[in-house]
């Protein structure tokens, strides 16, 4: 079993929508990697990593709505050919980011995006 991990939230006004979240819930935002993209702290002691970024499209056709999740794994390309077996689909390759780890972002059979990654704070 694997847990939930990370979660972004996709905005088309970054801005609005960080005030939003930090009047709403205080939550703490940090600017990190590419513009209009936030670290946020939802808590001291979180243990689910969240994010603020412009909203993207990672199937073609409707941009990203909603709360993104991201699963932790062990094993990236293992989970990509699960994915495949079991019927959904993998719809952004594997991608390393630096410092943090291999990324790749599925479909499942009802078409819902989530993202699956193996952390590795050495990655280059």
């Amino acid at each position: 079993m694997f847990d939930i991990a990370h979660f972004a939230i996709n905005a088309d006004d970054v801005p609005a929508t960080r005030r939003f979240y930090e009047n709403v819930f205080g939550w703490r935002f940090s600017a990190w990697g590419p513009p209009d993209f936030y670290q946020i702290a939802t808590s001291d002691g979180a243990t689910v990593r969240g994010a603020l970024q412009k909203r993207r499209e990672l199937v073609a056709g409707p941009p990203m709505i909603g709360f993104e999740c991201t699963i932790a794994v062990p094993d990236v390309d293992a989970v990509a050919r699960e994915v495949v077996a079991s019927g959904g689909k993998v719809v952004m390759d594997k991608t390393t980011i630096a410092g943090v780890g291999d990324l790749i972002f599925f479909a499942d059979p009802s078409g819902n995006v989530a993202g699956a990654m193996r952390y590795d704070s050495a990655a280059t």
